[in-house]
């Protein structure tokens, strides 16, 4: 049962002129869409709309842009966007004003109207009340569909609904279900996998979870710091002096909450960054000199098989080790298809998110066989953090 107000939840919807929120800030290279990924998860809720017969009028930015330009129009999602949704999508070059309104009037039941780009106007990321007003007086009805600008209380996601009754897209009740499923009301033993370069990034997020789950994999440099912190010697490792004793605090915190801390047991060091660097695996007490941790070992990656045989619930955030470079990715691929398939043999619930996650599991070639994988980064990692994300709660119940 959703905890947010839904598409289904809209009473005679065949004619509504309905604003609908969805995030298209898709990557390019030379004016060429690279990955589709963000049109094709919210193409679902601009078909089912159009085929109750409402007028579906889209807001989404693109890009960073300083003011209106020809490089981040939205002209560019056009094609991807009608080939996603299999219906006609039509285009106009403003995001508010008459010229907006005259073309909405003319518009047909089922009819589709992608408007120009939202940050076009300084005033969407000021949440400017007279903006959010205009912006409402598009339509009968605003949908949300962006989970992964939630995080922002702009005009188009926090300021709109005060003009108008709101709900939330398939896309943004898929995610919200899945988050409070994983992190809220998770199957026991949870297990969250949080790595990344730096502790003092990941902070909240750990303090938070620590009370949430049952066990916490820490991986990729953080892991550094906190074995430097129990007294190992790291060699010339990258690592955050400064986070030590921040990082026993965690470790203390987390035993209150009877949460284990788990830290690599032995790991794949090598001289430099490089693809294919002289490398070798040595246990977490034979680090020293000039040798730097890029991965973990296969003895922890056999140990996290164990412990995640046990799992039904895996939260996951950040990689194991430098995953962009062989071969200091075979930590995080191994641990990925260990999780992989025990979603797949239905065994456990598995919720993955953030840029370097995402990455990380296509890389190793997992993304579709994980629960959900959430492809909103701040978003994302503030709900992790327990941070009350500014967008969700006007579609609330």
């Amino acid at each position: 049962m959703s905890i947010l107000k839904t598409i289904n939840d809209i009473e005679n919807i065949k004619g509504k002129k309905i604003v609908v929120r969805a995030d298209l800030n898709v990557p390019t290279e030379n004016g060429t869409i690279t990955d589709n990924s963000r049109i094709a998860r919210f193409a679902p809720t601009a078909k089912l709309l159009s085929d109750k017969g409402a007028k579906v009028i889209i807001i989404t930015h693109f890009g960073r842009p300083k003011g209106k330009s020809e490089e981040f129009s939205n002209k560019i999602l056009l094609n991807e966007l009608s080939k996603e949704i299999t219906k006609p999508v039509d285009f106009i070059d403003d995001t508010i004003g008459d010229k907006v309104k005259e073309k909405i009037n003319l518009m047909n039941d089922g009819d589709i109207l992608l408007l120009e780009n939202v940050r076009f106007y300084k005033e969407e990321e000021a949440n400017d009340a007279n903006f959010s007003k205009e912006l409402g007086s598009l339509g009968d009805i605003y949908i949300n569909d962006a989970f992964s600008t939630a995080h922002r209380a702009h005009a188009s996601t926090e300021g709109i609904t005060k003009y108008l009754p709101s709900y939330a897209g398939l896309l943004m009740e898929e995610e919200i279900d899945a988050l409070t499923k994983a992190l809220e009301n998770p199957a026991h033993p949870a297990i969250a996998v949080v790595g990344g370069s730096k502790v003092s990034t990941k902070l909240a997020v750990l303090k938070n979870i620590t009370q949430k789950v049952d066990a916490i994999v820490i991986g990729g440099a953080m892991a550094n710091t906190f074995l430097s912190a129990k007294g190992y010697d790291i060699g010339a490792s990258m690592s955050e002096p400064e986070m030590k004793e921040t990082a026993l605090n965690i470790i203390e915190e987390a035993s209150k909450n009877n949460c284990e801390i788990i830290l690599p047991i032995d790991v794949c060091v090598a001289k430099e960054f490089k693809e294919n660097a002289e490398n070798k695996f040595v246990g977490i007490d034979d680090v020293n000199g000039d040798w730097k941790i890029f991965d973990v070992g296969p003895e922890t990656s056999k140990m996290l098989d164990e412990k995640f045989a046990t799992a039904k619930t895996v939260l996951w955030n950040g990689p194991l080790g430098v995953f962009e470079l062989k071969p200091f990715d075979r930590g995080t691929n191994e641990l990925a298809h260990t999780v992989a398939k025990l979603t797949t043999d239905g065994k456990i619930t598995s919720v993955a998110g953030g840029g370097d996650t995402v990455s990380a599991l296509k890389n190793a070639g997992v993304e579709s066989d994980f629960t959900y994988i959430s492809t909103a980064g701040g978003a994302f990692l503030e709900w992790l953090e327990g941070k009350e994300l500014p967008a969700i709660p006007p579609l609330k119940k």
